[in-house]
């Protein structure tokens, strides 16, 4: 067990990939261009909503309707982020066996900062701090290490742990992103089967540890 677990959010605790299809497509057809598919989709998530919708624009920033219809799917994802959004099965039962057991808890993702502590507080809690895509000056996404810093300081950790951290902190996720994020922390990271990327997928990215199931983690 350790004393600190850092999740990432969609893919990892919740199945956030509907909400975002639909968000991504409704902006996209008000300009009347091509939508993607749940697959596409699920390949463009991982480095935050703008790159999302890089992906998703044809020829990406360079579109000169790019900026609005970015701006059109941030307004239609904060009204929708719950429609279909779920935690993954077993995820609530994780959540609730770490509190009790006394463990820390933090989310830090890409995701814009507003809809990701929505979506932490709604679900989860007793998970006190979350930590999204943030504006402030010197603090970069992932996988720079500044979310995760920061999500520890919250929790009254520094902000790269000394010594022997190996049983300290933990990070979890379901994405290359989050390996590197690890990585760039200094924190050991277990990827998850569950989310938008395969095993081949994470073991190619690096992956070393991996959890089939949300209680497998209580094991590891």
């Amino acid at each position: 067990m350790y004393n600190v677990y850092i999740f990432d959010l969609d893919g990892t605790l919740l199945d956030t990939l509907q909400d975002l299809a639909n968000s991504v497509n409704y902006a996209l057809r008000q300009h009347g261009m091509p939508e993607h598919s749940i697959d596409d989709i699920r390949r463009f998530v991982g480095n935050g909503v703008r790159l999302l919708m890089e992906r998703s624009v044809p020829d990406g920033a360079r579109n000169p309707q790019f900026e609005d219809t970015f701006a059109i799917f941030r307004q239609h994802y904060m009204q929708h982020s719950l429609d279909t959004t779920r935690p993954y099965d077993g995820i609530p039962e994780l959540i609730h066996e770490l509190k009790n057991r006394g463990c820390q808890m933090a989310v830090v993702s890409n995701k814009m900062l507003a809809a990701t502590q929505e979506l932490v507080h709604h679900f989860f809690p007793d998970i006190p701090v979350a930590i999204g895509e943030h504006e402030a000056a010197g603090i970069r996404k992932k996988p720079a290490p500044d979310t995760v810093y920061e999500a520890l300081r919250q929790l009254g950790y520094p902000f790269q742990l000394e010594g022997d951290s190996g049983r300290v902190a933990v990070y979890i996720g379901d994405s290359d992103v989050d390996l590197a994020t690890a990585s760039n922390s200094g924190l050991p990271c277990i990827s998850v089967l569950w989310g938008f990327r395969d095993r081949d997928f994470l073991l190619a990215h690096g992956a070393t540890t991996f959890a089939e199931h949300p209680l497998d983690i209580l094991s590891i």
